[in-house]
């Protein structure tokens, strides 16, 4: 499954359901917790459910269920099951997937996409999802609750990048992915109309090791997917590295272009080959 952009589309939206899978995504998140006032939830919980009786074409469909102490909990993961994956909100490691396990019995869930840092606990869970390894379909991380949660203004200068704090959320976010050996999914970028501004966030994302992003507008997904597909330019040059290395097998280290490079290049090359 290609998850280079996800795109958020509220539940009790049915309407907007094929536009969002229409819009170029990866995959849409169906959502039944934020966007979806308590008043709505059973609507947006069947609305779902009919929905995802329909084939799916190439676009993968991810429910992002209400938080596993909402009264909510079984309800949305029988809805959920006939998705691709669960996004888990308010995910607090080890302790949360047990009080998933135990709102889902008898039920075959997909693969989960924790948002892991949502709360001040959840940010010293993080390392726990390494023993989920086999269950994850990615990672993600969430800049909007925690202030809230900590009583903060918020999370981003204005110039749009985040304040320090938020800032080593988001490294532990990346790294606690690579650890459990997951996708690391980055934010979502919260100003709609800023597409330069989110084109340079998607692609200081991607450099700094996340191969995909969340998306909250249809307008967003276009420039997220050219941040998170490699360019000729750099699959030609991954495809020299590796090409270095096997005229010189027996060594550990190969000039190219100026350059010497070890085995981390040429770990880095094989993996940018992979994921393309």
């Amino acid at each position: 499954m290609r998850l280079r952009s996800l795109l958020f589309v509220p539940g009790d939206r049915p309407e907007r359901f094929d536009k969002a899978a229409a819009s170029g995504a990866d995959a849409i998140i169906l959502d039944l917790e934020d966007s979806v006032a308590p008043t709505r939830k059973a609507f947006a919980r069947e609305a779902v459910a009919e929905y995802l009786t329909r084939p799916a074409d190439q676009v993968a469909r991810l429910v992002r269920i209400n938080p596993v102490d909402s009264p909510w909990l079984r309800a949305d993961l029988e809805t959920a099951t006939a998705g691709q994956g669960l996004v888990l909100p308010k995910a607090e490691g080890a302790e949360t997937f047990a009080r998933l396990d135990a709102g889902a019995v008898d039920l075959a869930l997909p693969l989960i996409l924790p948002i892991a840092t949502e709360t001040p606990t959840a940010v010293f869970r993080m390392a726990e999802y390494a023993q989920f390894a086999d269950r994850l379909l990615g990672l993600t991380w969430g800049a909007e609750d925690l202030p809230a949660a900590i009583g903060s203004a918020g999370s981003r200068h204005a110039t749009g990048l985040f304040t320090a704090p938020y800032e080593m959320v988001r490294g532990l976010a990346l790294f606690a992915a690579h650890a459990a050996r997951a996708r690391a999914i980055e934010t979502v970028y919260p100003d709609i109309r800023d597409l330069e501004g989110l084109a340079a966030y998607a692609a200081r994302g991607a450099f700094d090791g996340f191969s995909g992003m969340m998306a909250i507008h249809p307008s967003q997904v276009s420039a997220i997917n050219l941040a998170y597909t490699p360019s000729a330019a750099a699959l030609e040059q991954a495809r020299a590295v590796v090409a270095a290395f096997a005229r010189a097998p027996d060594v550990g280290a190969v000039q190219l272009d100026g350059r010497m490079l070890d085995a981390p290049h040429l770990k880095q090359a094989l993996r940018l080959l992979g994921e393309a």
